[in-house]
């Protein structure tokens, strides 16, 4: 059972790794690069260990300067090796006391503990004098075991100091022991126990030479020690009160280093505290997941856009070419060539169909102005602002940035988005014939109208025989052709051109919807794909933040 549950954790602690790293990669850029260095490290670290040998169990045991580490070691170990060490060529070195050699020179090269010392098969943790037999299954280690001895934290040696900082950082379990001199010293607690919070399952911490107080006076400082821990995070800590001289409690902290070596999980468990302390300082660059762009908000920077492109100039000029259009063939035909001396307005904006310029993809609008380019940054400004409502920095910043980030060469783009709408620049309404068939009708009927009285005005001057005009109800027909076409020609005008403005503004109303499709395909491209690509970059980091975090 035991076996299966390290099993467990072990598939736990890398889905949580996987998740880890896939937070700092989507915050690349993103998120400072300092913090993410110290996730990187984490993952590092974690994938160094996890490669290595997972049958030992790696403990390292700290402490200051006076409380007793080496002679706790000869008494844990049943030797004499920390008084040897002392005697090596540098103290700045660490020792490595192993049970079961095999799987372990790869770790410790990792560790960079070159001096080792390999415990004979049998040997017992805390070996009690004069019973060192090996074989003894009390106090057997059963599993693998390094302890390192360490130099103290509060060297005078600077080296001393960053060997200790690097391997509290490494090793699987942190052995802290202390006195009741230096219980409460502050660069114990403040700069080491402190930032270990979270590792409390797999610190054990030591109050050697208990032997030197009277037991009130233990009590107190216990009860003191503990305090101090559980104000840092370590309420649930158990203080071993031991004397590495009578070997008062030492069995009680073998025991609990037998035990944890038996579960082999302190690795899994100390690399599962460090991934806890890197989602800490990642949570505070997470908040709540942010919907993708909204149809509503889509909608309106393109409303915004297209006004800031001079829509409603291009609307204005498909209004006024469709009435010119619808004059040219439906007025009446003395007056209409009238309105071809006045310029189409979609041909100087080159938005007729099949004008020589269509090539290009652009128009002949004019260069955006001050206020212009002012109202497209305001546009995407808004835009940016409701999209990262709910995020916290720095993807708020992000994501107001990817959706201004193509303002530069945003208008090109919403001009040639202008060019290829179609304004039916072409197409002509189905009475516009009808309606010209009459007018030539009519002009027909008023030129032989006119022809005719003019006829019947020469025979009289001339004092010919004029004839007599057929009359009906009592008007002649030469005058009745005449007044008759012109007064229906210019009905029909004023018809058409009443009709004419009805088409124009319809048309107007769907060249702007189609106008708006354009400039929304555009936007869609150049601003809001940004944007929501930045919205689901931050959405992936919250849900990886979220599942590095979760233990089940």
């Amino acid at each position: 059972m035991s076996r299966h549950r390290g099993e467990g954790s072990s598939s736990r602690l890398q889905v949580r790794l996987e998740s880890l790293n896939a937070a700092r990669e989507l915050a690349e850029g993103r998120v400072d690069e300092d913090q993410l260095g110290a996730v990187y490290e984490v993952l590092d670290r974690a994938s160094s260990r996890r490669s290595l040998s997972s049958a030992h169990t790696v403990v390292g045991i700290f402490g200051p300067t006076g409380s007793g580490k080496s002679s706790l070691l000869n008494a844990l170990t049943g030797t004499d090796l920390a008084r040897v060490a002392a005697r090596r060529p540098t103290t700045a070195e660490p020792l490595a006391v192993i049970w079961n050699e095999d799987g372990t020179e790869d770790l410790l090269d990792w560790l960079q503990v070159p001096n080792r010392h390999v415990m004979p098969d049998g040997a017992q943790l805390l070996a009690v004098s004069g019973d060192r037999r090996r074989g003894s299954s009390d106090g057997g280690v059963d599993g693998g075991l390094i302890l390192l001895d360490l130099p103290d934290f509060d060297s005078t040696e600077l080296g001393h100091r960053v060997i200790v900082e690097r391997l509290a950082g490494q090793v699987d379990v942190l052995l802290w022991i202390t006195d009741p001199q230096k219980y409460a010293d502050a660069a114990l607690h403040r700069e080491f126990l402190e930032p270990l919070a979270t590792h409390e399952s797999v610190i054990l911490v030591a109050l050697n030479q208990s032997d030197r107080l009277s037991e009130s006076d233990l009590t107190q400082v216990t009860g003191s020690l503990k305090q101090i821990l559980a104000a840092e995070g370590h309420g649930s800590a158990v203080v071993h009160t031991v004397s590495a001289l009578t070997g008062t409690g030492l069995g009680g902290l073998a025991e609990e280093i037998r035990t944890i070596v038996r579960r082999k999980e302190a690795a899994t468990g100390r690399l599962s505290a460090d991934v806890d302390v890197a989602v800490e300082s990642l949570q505070k660059f997470s908040g709540p997941e942010l919907p993708p762009p909204s149809k509503a908000a889509r909608a309106a920077l393109s409303d915004r856009l297209a006004g800031a492109t001079g829509a409603d100039a291009v609307i204005d000029a498909v209004v006024r070419s469709y009435r010119r259009d619808a004059h040219a063939v439906t007025g009446w035909p003395v007056t209409r060539w009238l309105g071809r001396l006045r310029s189409d307005p979609l041909r100087r904006l080159n938005l007729r169909r099949g004008d020589v310029q269509d090539f290009v993809g652009r128009t002949s609008l004019p260069e955006p102005g001050p206020a212009q380019r002012a109202s497209v940054d305001r546009a995407l400004r808004t835009f940016g602002d409701e999209l990262s409502a709910g995020a916290v920095e720095p993807w708020r910043t992000a994501i107001r940035d990817a959706a201004k980030s193509p303002e530069p060469e945003l208008l090109e783009h919403l001009d040639e988005a202008v060019a290829r709408t179609d304004f039916a620049s072409g197409s002509r309404a189905w009475w516009w014939p009808v309606a010209g068939v009459l007018q030539w009708f009519f002009l027909a009927a008023m030129v032989v109208g006119i022809g005719w009285l003019a006829l019947l005005a020469a025979l009289a001057f001339l004092q010919f025989p004029v004839p007599e005009s057929p009359t009906v109800e009592g008007i002649p027909v030469p005058t009745l052709l005449a007044v008759g076409g012109v007064a229906a020609g210019i009905a029909i005008g004023i018809l058409c051109a009443g009709l004419a403005r009805l088409g124009a503004r319809r048309r107007g109303k769907r060249v702007r919807r189609r106008l708006v499709a354009s400039i929304s395909e555009t936007t869609e491209t150049v601003a809001v794909g940004p944007a929501a690509a930045e919205i689901e970059r931050y959405n992936g980091f919250v849900r990886a933040v979220a599942a590095a975090g979760s233990r089940r």
